[in-house]
């Protein structure tokens, strides 16, 4: 049973993903929405089954049946879909019966697409985190820096009085330690200085971080390219955003080669994305650059948290390198997100462009 025309021009306008499927779980009708969401075209799937335009993970098509032979409605919060094209989606999915003369003749689907919401809500977090951790180490740094002078020049008053060289051995490890706390702090805080924007190709910047590894590797690594030549310039400061993306591809480039795999390979890809939410700001255009390699992946136990200061999945690694990066991309407005698997971890860089 479709719907008539006025119906369907109404039901065209929603914003609702909206399916009519008979009793046969075939589709009899889809509105724009829907059609815009599963990536299909409503011409073609009209009669076909469901299960040609998306199929639930870990779950059948018993639902559906049950709520027309019982003529019962249900709704799924979070329900992870399979769409035709591959692509996996989140969605709220209410299901109605319509009824006639207490049979049920069809239902409705109305699908709520999740994704952006639920991603727009962990970046508000991760971004909150970020600056919750930048204040805590900031107050931390005022209370750890001020006697860490103080050590260091009694430090050296001392060293002054010693009648031995010897003596001033013990001296110099004190002075030296609280340079190296010092500079600890310094790095945790970041650079103060202000972004040096310019005009400039983030192609560049790719390249120049890519005879970077080359050079440190000995080409060891291969670092396969995709770019997307149409983007246009950024707005940023060059040397930052090089140190920030190094600091990914080097992370990657320590997991794969302490996993000595020969078929190790670290991907730089670029594209634009439209309309793109990055924290509760929409920008009409963002660049995005994704860092993937095949290595092992990031232990699950720190994914959540691998952004904050002194957080590292190497024994040998100091917690910072991903920090620094997102407070980097953070200060030219925009952010780094993190997916990760064994054999497949992506970081994805997205930076505003200007329009």
């Amino acid at each position: 049973m479709a719907p008539d025309k006025l119906h369907t021009d109404i039901l065209d306008n929603l914003q609702t993903a909206i399916l009519l499927v008979d009793t046969d779980l075939s589709v009899s009708y889809i509105n724009t929405a829907a059609e815009a969401l599963l990536d299909v075209s409503g011409n073609r799937v009209l009669g076909e089954p469901i299960s040609q335009l998306f199929t639930e993970v870990d779950n059948d098509q018993a639902s559906l049946l049950d709520a027309i032979n019982n003529i019962s409605a249900f709704t799924k919060r979070e329900a992870h879909l399979l769409l035709s094209n591959g692509q996996t989606i989140t969605v709220d999915c209410a299901v109605s019966p319509i009824i006639e003369h207490d049979v049920t003749t069809s239902l409705v689907m109305e699908i709520q697409p999740l994704d952006r919401l639920l991603r727009i809500s962990r970046e508000e977090g991760l971004l909150s985190s970020q600056q919750n951790s930048q204040t805590l180490i900031r107050g931390l740094a005022h209370e750890i820096k001020n006697p860490l002078g103080g050590l260091r020049g009694a430090a050296q008053l001392l060293a002054k009085e010693l009648p031995s060289e010897e003596l001033k051995d013990y001296t110099n490890i004190i002075i030296e330690e609280a340079d190296r706390l010092s500079n600890l702090v310094d790095s945790m805080l970041g650079s103060n200085k202000l972004l040096d924007l310019q005009a400039l190709n983030i192609h560049e910047v790719l390249e120049r971080v890519k005879s970077l590894v080359d050079a440190e590797t000995g080409s060891q690594i291969k670092v396969a390219r995709d770019y997307d030549p149409s983007i246009p310039e950024i707005e940023g400061d060059k040397e930052r955003l090089i140190q920030a993306i190094l600091n990914i591809v080097r992370n990657a480039m320590q997991a794969l080669m302490a996993e000595a795999n020969p078929e190790s390979m670290i991907t730089l890809k670029t594209r634009t994305l439209r309309q793109f939410t990055i924290g509760t700001h929409c920008h009409r255009l963002v660049c995005r650059i994704d860092i993937t390699d095949n290595g092992p992946g990031i232990a699950k136990a720190i994914r959540e948290t691998i952004f904050l200061p002194m957080v590292s999945g190497r024994a040998d690694g100091t917690g910072l390198g991903l920090s620094i990066a997102q407070s980097i991309i953070n200060h030219h407005h925009g952010l780094i997100e993190c997916d990760s698997e064994p054999g497949n971890t992506t970081f994805s860089i997205f930076i505003p462009l200007p329009v």
